[in-house]
């Protein structure tokens, strides 16, 4: 039934962004509900330095820069702009068992796209990436972001595939909604022992021990 694998990068083929940011807060002194104050504030707004970086309207300079600022304005003192991203990714690190199981998709003959909203696309494992998927839709490349209906109808064509054959994996559910809107099969990820069952249920595959391997 189904024949293309959607999934976004951070959060689903890494450990949890959500934790990254976690440690980034207490390394930096920042209150946790001020900082999540200031993303979902952002997020909610359409020129906000997330949406422009991840439509490619800005590079990954610019976003830090513009991002420090506004943590400095809510926390009331100067939050450095040097490498601001990849401070905020810094304890993100690949999911070995999400890896095993996209790899053993892909290994059927489903075709596998990575789809992700970037904030500068410089840190990609690019040859981990080359393993996983057959292509790599990058939201500032490419001028799309999620949850924007266009993305995911690009990513089906450039999978060849209808919408209603490609399984979409995100760990934020306005993302999988979005997915769903146009009608694709959503999974909101929370860790690997959910999501796998869940994969290997919907393309008829046992993937339990590939991915108990993988966290091995």
């Amino acid at each position: 039934m189904f024949r293309a694998l959607l999934v976004d990068y951070g959060g689903v083929v890494t450990t949890s962004v959500l934790a990254s940011f976690g440690a980034f807060c207490e390394d930096e002194g920042i209150d946790v509900e001020v900082f999540k104050q200031v993303m979902l504030g952002a997020a909610r707004t359409p020129d906000s330095p997330f949406a422009r970086v991840e439509r490619g309207e800005i590079e990954q300079d610019e976003f830090d820069r513009r991002v420090a600022r506004m943590l400095t304005d809510a926390c009331g003192r100067e939050i450095e702009a040097a490498d601001l991203k990849q401070r905020l990714f810094a304890r993100v690190v690949p999911d070995e068992a999400m890896a095993t199981a996209i790899r053993a998709v892909r290994d059927t003959g489903v075709t596998t796209v990575l789809v992700s909203n970037s904030w500068g696309g410089r840190d990609y494992p690019q040859p981990l990436l080359e393993q996983l998927f057959d292509y790599i839709l990058i939201s500032g490349a490419i001028g799309m972001r999620k949850p924007d209906a266009e993305i995911y109808l690009h990513a089906a064509a450039v999978a060849r595939a209808e919408a209603s054959a490609c399984v979409f994996i995100d760990d934020f559910a306005v993302n999988v909604e979005g997915a769903e809107a146009v009608g694709m099969t959503g999974i909101l990820h929370r860790d690997a022992g959910e999501t796998v069952p869940r994969l290997g249920v919907l393309f008829g595959l046992d993937l339990t021990a590939d991915a108990q391997r993988g966290r091995g």
